[in-house]
C-alpha cells in the first residue's frame, strides 16, 4: 500500500518482528550458557524476587510494561511499515545506520532525563518512581513511571524513521531489529548487578557501575543510557560506582 511517496511494507515490518524474537531468543540461550553470565543471572534473580514480593513494586512493574507493549504495538502497527524496508545494501551501510540511529536517540534521551525529569524539570515526580531503586537490579530497568516509559521507548522507535527521512529513504528491516536489541538490551544492562572478573568482564562492569553511579542521588549525572558521549560532551559525567552487593 502506498500513501503520497510513502510505502507501507508489511513484509519488511514482519522480517524487522522475526529477526528481533529470534535474535533475542538465541541470545538468551547463548549467552546464559556462559556460567560467569549464568551466576549474574542468579543474583539479580534472588534480588528481584524480594522486590518483586511487595505489591507496589509488583504493580509499578506490570502498568510499566503494559506501557511498553501498548507502546509497541502502536508504533509496529502504524509506523513500522512505513519506516522499514528489504533494500539490499552494503555492511558499511548497516551498521552506519545502526550507529546513527541509536546516537540519535541518544541525544534526545540525554536532553529529555537531564531536563524534564531531573533538576526542575516538570516530570521530576514521574522519575522519582525510578529512582527508588539506589542500588538497581535486573528488574529496575522495569521499575519505571508508564509516562516515563512511553517517552523513552517513544523516542528510539521515532528515531528511526526521523533517520529515514534524514536520508531519504526508509532503513534496512535487519539493521534496525539489531538496532532495537541494542537499545533493549542495553537499558537492560545498565541496571544489572554484575560482580565479574575483571577480565574479560571490564566493559560489562563499566556500564553497569557508571549508571549506578546515576541512581547515587536524582541529579548525580550521566543522563545517557546508551553511552556517555554526549554526558562527556556536555559536562555531566560522573566516574563508575562500585557496590559490593546487589
Amino acid at each position: 500500500m502506498t500513501i503520497g511517496s510513502l510505502t507501507y511494507d508489511w513484509m519488511a515490518a514482519l522480517a524487522f518482528l522475526a529477526t528481533l524474537i529470534g535474535f533475542t531468543v538465541l541470545g538468551k540461550r547463548l549467552i546464559f550458557m556462559i556460567p560467569t553470565i549464568e551466576s549474574v543471572r542468579l543474583m539479580n534473580h534472588d534480588a528481584d524476587r524480594k522486590k518483586l514480593s511487595k505489591d507496589r513494586y509488583r504493580k509499578a512493574v506490570k502498568s510499566n510494561n503494559q506501557a511498553g507493549l501498548y507502546t509497541n504495538l502502536a508504533f509496529y502497527a502504524l509506523f513500522l511499515p512505513f519506516s522499514v524496508s528489504l533494500e539490499a545494501r552494503p555492511l558499511w551501510r548497516h551498521v552506519v545506520d545502526i550507529v546513527v540511529v541509536l546516537a540519535v536517540f541518544d541525544f534526545f534521551y540525554y536532553l529529555t532525563h537531564r531536563f524534564l525529569f531531573h533538576g526542575r524539570g516538570p516530570l521530576v515526580r514521574v522519575h522519582a518512581l525510578h529512582h527508588q531503586a539506589r542500588t538497581p537490579t535486573y528488574m529496575d530497568a522495569l521499575f519505571v513511571h508508564p509516562v516515563e516509559t512511553a517517552m523513552g521507548l517513544g523516542l528510539f522507535l521515532f528515531s528511526i524513521p526521523l533517520v529515514g527521512a534524514i536520508t531519504g529513504a526508509p532503513l534496512n528491516a535487519f539493521s534496525m531489529a539489531i538496532a532495537t536489541l541494542i537499545f533493549t538490551n542495553l537499558n537492560i544492562l545498565n541496571h544489572t548487578y554484575v560482580n565479574v572478573p575483571r577480565f574479560p568482564y571490564k566493559t560489562l562492569t563499566y556500564i553497569t557501575q557508571v549508571h549506578a553511579a546515576h541512581h547515587v542521588d536524582m541529579d548525580s549525572g550521566n543522563y545517557a543510557t546508551l553511552s556517555m558521549i554526549y554526558d562527556k560532551l556536555f559536562g555531566t559525567y560522573e566516574k563508575p560506582v562500585a557496590r559490593p552487593t546487589a
